[in-house]
C-alpha cells in the first residue's frame, strides 16, 4: 500500500490499491492532519476528473473527512486548476483550508489519485510519505459511511474570473482549435471562449474517462495528430490538454512549442522577469532569459515548482511537458486553461510565435526518453552514475559541469545530457541537447553507455 504515496500525489489502480478501505483511511487521516492545522471549523474543497470511478472515490474520501470532523465542499466535475482556484474562494463565508483533486491526469484509465494542497501550499514529498506510514500503522481504524457533502459552485466563479481577466480579448481575430482529449478542459474552456466570442472549434470536449479518441497526454506527439489535422484546415493555432487540464500543448501550423519555449515567449512581455525552469528545460531558455532577467534551474515536478515560486516570488515557472505556473497576474499554480488565454493574449498583441522561435539559437534536442527499471533500483542507478561520472574514462567527452539538483545534468562543451529518476513511475528519464546532430549523438551515446554501466 505504501507504493501509492508518491512524491507529488497519491496514485494507484482503482479497486486494487485505491479501494474502499484505503481511500476512507486516506480521507480520515488526511482530515485529522487538516483539522490539526486548522482547528476552527476545518473544510476541504473536493473535485474530481472524468474517470469513471472518480465519483466513487469522492464518496469514500468524504466518509473519511466527515469522520475526522472536516466539512466537505463538493465542487463536482472540474479541471484541476478549478480545484486549486477554489482554495482562494469563500463559500458561505468559509474559505477551504485544503483542496483535494481526484484525478489520474494522463495515466491509463484504470488509474486514479489525489492531488492535495493545504493552506494553498502543495502537500507532497515527506508529508505524503508520512501520511502513508500513519495509515499503514493504523489499518484497523474503522471509518463510517457518512459521505455527506455540501455542493458549491467553484466552476462558475472560475469561468467568471477568467472571462473578466481576459475581457480585452473579446472578439479577437483568428480561428483556433482546442483538443480537450475527453478530459475536463472543455468543462470550463467552452464557456470562457463563448463569453469572449472567440472563433473556436473544440475537439473531444465531452468528458469520458475511457478516453475513446486518444490518450490525454499532449507531451506525446502521436496524441496531437487530430489537432494537427484540424490546423491544416486553416486554423491559426491549436491547443491540447492532458486529462485534468493542468498541462498544455500550443501549436502553430508549423511548430509545436514546448513549455520552456513558451516560457521564453511569455517572459518577453515581462519587465526584468524571474523565471523558474526544471532540469529538462533547454539551455536556450536559461541563456535568453538571463539576458534580460533571472533564470533559475530547479527540480522537476509541479509541487517542487510551486514551492520554489513561493520561495522566490518568481513571475513564472515552466516544465517542458507543458506545466505552466503563472505568478504574474495569477496565483502561482499550474493552469493550462489560464495559460491558453495568456497565449491568446500574445497572439492578439501581434506576437509572431513562428518568427520568435526561428530567431532562437539553433540547438538539436531529443524528446524526453524513458528507460524502464524498478522502484527499488531507479535512485540507486543515479547514485552509481554519479560515482562513475567522477572517472568516466579517457574516451568520454570532456565535462564542464555537473548539476545534481535533480538527477544529473551533465554539461559538455557543445551540449548537455540529463538523467533523472522519475518520482512517479519506475523509469529513468533522459533528455539531450547539443549544437549539432553529431554532438547530440556523441553525448547521447556516451551517457547511454555510462547508464548501462551503472545499472
Amino acid at each position: 500500500m505504501q507504493s501509492i504515496f508518491r512524491e507529488y500525489d497519491i496514485r494507484g489502480i482503482f479497486e486494487k490499491e485505491l479501494n474502499e478501505k484505503s481511500v476512507k483511511l486516506i480521507g480520515f487521516f488526511l482530515g485529522k492532519l487538516i483539522a490539526g492545522r486548522f482547528p476552527d471549523a476545518p473544510a476541504v474543497s473536493l473535485g474530481y476528473d472524468a474517470r469513471t470511478h472518480s465519483p466513487v472515490l469522492k464518496s469514500w474520501l468524504a466518509c473519511g473527512f466527515n469522520d475526522a470532523g472536516v466539512k466537505v465542499f463538493d465542487i463536482g466535475l472540474v479541471a484541476t486548476p478549478v480545484n486549486y482556484f477554489s482554495g482562494y474562494q469563500s463559500f458561505g463565508g468559509k474559505t477551504p483550508d485544503a483542496t483535494v483533486m481526484i484525478t489520474g491526469s494522463h495515466n491509463p484509465p484504470e488509474y486514479n489519485g489525489f492531488k492535495i494542497s493545504i493552506g494553498n501550499a502543495p502537500f507532497f514529498g515527506e508529508e505524503i510519505y508520512a501520511l502513508g506510514r500513519t495509515i499503514q500503522a493504523n489499518l484497523n481504524q474503522t471509518v463510517g459511511s457518512n459521505d455527506t457533502v455540501t455542493a458549491v459552485d467553484a466552476k462558475s466563479l472560475y469561468i467568471a474570473y477568467l472571462t473578466e481577466a481576459f475581457k480585452h480579448l473579446e472578439g479577437m481575430k483568428g480561428r483556433y482549435v482546442f483538443d480537450c482529449g475527453n478530459g475536463v478542459a472543455g468543462v470550463v474552456l467552452e464557456d470562457i471562449l463563448k463569453n469572449l466570442r472567440i472563433d473556436a472549434e473544440l475537439l473531444y470536449k465531452e468528458p469520458d474517462g475511457t478516453f475513446p479518441n486518444h490518450h490525454p497526454d499532449p507531451s506525446e506527439e502521436h496524441n496531437l495528430e487530430d489537432v494537427k489535422k484540424e490546423l491544416a484546415k486553416g486554423y491559426n493555432f491549436g491547443f491540447a490538454y492532458d486529462g485534468d487540464a493542468d498541462r498544455i500543448a500550443v501549436l502553430s501550423p508549423k511548430y509545436n512549442f514546448k513549455g520552456d519555449v513558451l516560457a521564453l515567449f511569455f517572459a518577453s512581455k515581462m519587465q526584468n522577469p524571474t523565471i523558474i525552469g526544471e532540469v529538462k528545460c533547454s539551455q536556450v531558455m536559461y541563456d535568453e532569459i538571463n539576458k534580460r532577467g533571472t533564470a533559475i534551474m530547479y527540480k522537476t515536478g509541479h509541487s517542487n515548482l510551486k514551492v520554489k515560486i513561493r520561495e522566490t516570488d518568481a513571475d513564472l515557472a515552466a516544465e517542458v511537458s507543458g506545466h505552466l505556473f503563472f505568478n504574474d497576474r495569477y496565483f502561482g499554480y499550474d493552469d493550462a486553461i489560464y495559460a491558453t488565454f495568456r497565449a491568446l493574449e500574445l497572439i492578439a498583441e501581434g506576437f509572431d510565435f513562428d518568427a520568435a522561435f526561428e530567431a532562437l539559437p539553433k540547438l538539436y534536442s531529443t524528446d524526453e526518453m524513458k528507460i524502464p527499471t524498478t522502484e527499488a533500483e531507479k535512485f540507486a542507478i543515479i547514485d552509481r552514475l554519479k560515482a562513475n561520472l567522477k572517472n568516466p574514462g579517457s574516451d568520454f567527452p570532456a565535462i564542464r559541469e555537473i548539476i545534481d539538483i535533480d538527477g544529473v545534468r551533465v554539461i559538455f562543451q557543445d551540449g548537455w545530457g540529463l538523467v533523472r529518476a522519475s518520482n512517479t513511475t519506475p523509469v529513468l528519464v533522459t533528455r539531450f541537447e547539443a549544437v549539432s546532430p553529431e554532438a547530440l549523438s556523441t553525448i547521447q551515446s556516451a551517457l547511454g553507455a555510462l547508464i548501462e554501466k551503472s545499472k
